[in-house]
């Protein structure tokens, strides 16, 4: 498999777990898109608002400028509260434009090329790996959160449980 092959399926991969995770929290209302179920949880919102920072200062200036940038206040991802859902998705749909223009501009010899996250050098695959199981990590969180909130009105986002015969 060549570079480029990664970097398209690396893409699509990326689409797909944005939809689910879209999917599942056009479910629930704003009340418990913004609800979380212990202190130390987070809501969809707050989830969203995460990643969405992640993937900016990740992606942003990828090749050239470490991954995580001084404008970036990760802690503050955490709290939601003062938000309105349009503001956290707009944060999050700000993170995946960073992500795909930037995945869109890679070449096949930026495969092997060295970015760096906080200081530590990664390859650009590495780094590209590293990015796909965080965001899909919390997209997971997203519908799960999602389907325990809407209980028994969870529509589901992919193949549908089929009863068991006995």
């Amino acid at each position: 498999m060549q570079p480029a092959d990664i970097f398209r399926d690396a893409r699509t991969v990326f689409e797909q777990q944005r939809k689910l995770a879209e999917r599942a929290a056009e479910q629930v209302d704003d009340e418990r898109f913004f609800y979380a179920p212990a202190p130390e949880s987070n809501s969809i919102a707050v989830i969203m608002k995460h990643v969405g920072g992640n993937l900016r200062s990740r992606w942003t200036d990828f090749l050239t400028t470490d991954g995580e940038k001084p404008d970036r206040d990760r802690e503050s991802e955490f709290d939601a509260a003062d938000m309105s859902r349009a503001e956290v998705l707009a944060t999050w749909n700000t993170g995946w434009t960073h992500l795909f223009e930037t995945l869109d501009q890679l070449r096949p010899e930026d495969a092997t090329r060295t970015v760096t996250i906080r200081g530590e050098p990664n390859t650009v695959l590495h780094a590209l790996l590293r990015s796909l199981a965080h965001t899909s990590h919390h997209c997971g969180q997203i519908v799960y959160r999602a389907k325990q909130l809407n209980g028994a009105d969870w529509r589901t986002l992919s193949i549908p449980r089929q009863p068991r015969s006995r």
